[in-house]
């Protein structure tokens, strides 16, 4: 038991450590916890604003749920780019070129902020518009317009804190990309009940205020990660000597992480797709399939940061040359991950009610969102797979294979298959669950394939 909490210590303490040498077992512990725990955090932000807005209504709950899968298309973006700076900042430092890895640094928060304030724009103009084109009604625009563009307009920590952490977790210092994550969460949990019902000379904001609140925690978390960068104390160091333009280093990031974003806006785009027929089903069915899917990310988010951990591991060995410690290493991470989510699954399947009930009473509520843990968590031991999997392919820079197999996977055989379940098959919101599952299922089984080759060892970032 001692040797536990002294390893739980030493993976929360944030010291620097050689991820290149070593029990691979101890790496994966050491950057899984914090990054595990980052995710958790990550995932309040989602489950914490769902709680409360649901105490308003069910219009405002579908008004949050519309929005996020558009914003989606901002964390795609976001996770895209930080997947760039992750392989080529881990795979510096795997190289053991510091200065470097700085310079790689400053780029990517520079290509981050660039393109976060045009989308920032684009979505404050088009806020009414995207909600109707989503299938949103009268009143359901009325109440979520104005969340819609406080959102967007705070894109910006959005893409910055991904980024950031990216950058942190690419350095192999976990532990501080999880402690922004809790500054911004702490920040968003105090904020949120006040903001959204007022307390005293606060007024009451509704779900405008659980925008504002998300966007405040967000942006404390970017000035602790921008702190730390400049501080000067840890492996990765941001200083005046890094802060030069260079296109050569702008043009690798936009190579590598246009494959990570496509990845995730075709994944987005899918879940948009899946939200609109969904969204035909009337507001119950929307508010239902919303706190499922709240409660799920809630559970994936720390399994991927567990994927993220296979990540680092991918980068840092490579650039050292370890590229056999490397498949190891995604392999020991993805049987961790499989137990990890398994366990979860056996857990929504006996109280999925309960969690849904947490959230909303709402009889119509609680039976779809309960359909969708019992539908969706049969993949999860897939799910576990297929994420570290992909994410070993980011991580060794190679984000053009996953996507590839996105497109395949949530595209062609996805969508499709949804709205067939859906509709012809009179299945509604059940074939909807039941087509995410078997994509999901089938992604997991396409990349293990693909992985087996073993090309990816092979890549230079």
């Amino acid at each position: 038991m001692k040797k536990w909490i002294q390893a739980i210590k030493d993976a929360l303490d944030g010291t620097e450590r050689d991820y290149t040498t070593g029990s691979i077992r101890r790496a994966i512990f050491l950057l899984a916890i914090p990054m595990m725990l980052e995710m958790v955090m990550e995932s309040l932000f989602a489950v914490v604003d769902i709680f409360f807005v649901g105490k308003i209504g069910i219009e405002a709950v579908a008004a949050v749920g519309l929005t996020e899968s558009v914003i989606t298309i901002v964390y795609s973006v976001s996770i895209g780019l930080s997947m760039a700076a992750t392989a080529i900042v881990a795979r510096r430092i795997g190289e053991k070129k510091h200065k470097e890895a700085g310079d790689a640094a400053f780029q990517a928060m520079l290509l981050s902020t660039a393109i976060s304030v045009i989308i920032g724009i684009a979505g404050y103009v088009f806020a009414e518009d995207m909600l109707r084109l989503m299938g949103a009604d009268d009143r359901v625009v009325e109440l979520g317009q104005g969340y819609t563009e406080i959102i967007f307009l705070g894109n910006p920590a959005i893409m910055l804190l991904f980024m950031i952490n990216g950058i942190f977790r690419g350095a192999g210092n976990a532990a501080i990309a999880m402690k922004s994550l809790w500054l911004a969460n702490g920040l968003n949990i105090l904020l949120d009940p006040l903001l959204i019902f007022g307390l005293g000379p606060l007024p009451a904001m509704g779900i405008e205020g659980a925008a504002l609140a998300t966007t405040l925690g967000r942006t404390v978390g970017v000035v602790y990660q921008v702190y730390h960068l400049m501080k000067g104390n840890t492996t990765i160091q941001l200083g005046l000597q890094n802060m030069v333009l260079e296109t050569k280093t702008v043009w690798n990031l936009i190579k590598v992480g246009s494959g990570g974003m496509g990845q995730f806006l075709i994944e987005s785009a899918s879940w948009i797709f899946l939200t609109r027929i969904i969204a035909e089903s009337g507001s119950i069915a929307l508010a239902g399939y919303t706190v499922a899917i709240r409660i799920v990310i809630f559970t994936l988010l720390p399994a991927m940061g567990l994927a993220n951990a296979a990540t680092t591991l991918v980068g840092q060995n490579l650039g050292a040359g370890h590229p056999e410690r490397a498949e190891a290493s995604v392999w020991q991470a993805a049987l961790y991950n499989a137990i990890f989510l398994g366990s979860v699954s056996i857990i929504f399947l006996i109280f999925g009610d309960f969690f849904i009930r947490f959230f909303n009473d709402d009889a119509g509520v609680i039976l779809i969102g309960k359909q969708a843990l019992a539908i969706l968590c049969l993949g999860y031991v897939f799910f576990a797979y297929g994420m570290v999997i992909s994410q070993s392919f980011n991580g060794a820079g190679d984000t053009f294979t996953p996507t590839l197999i996105n497109i395949g996977l949530f595209w062609v055989f996805e969508i499709p298959l949804a709205w067939y379940l859906a509709h012809p098959m009179g299945m509604g919101t059940n074939g909807v669950f039941w087509a995410i599952t078997a994509a999901h299922s089938l992604h997991a089984v396409v990349n293990v394939l693909i992985f087996r080759r073993g090309k990816w060892k092979k890549v230079q970032v």
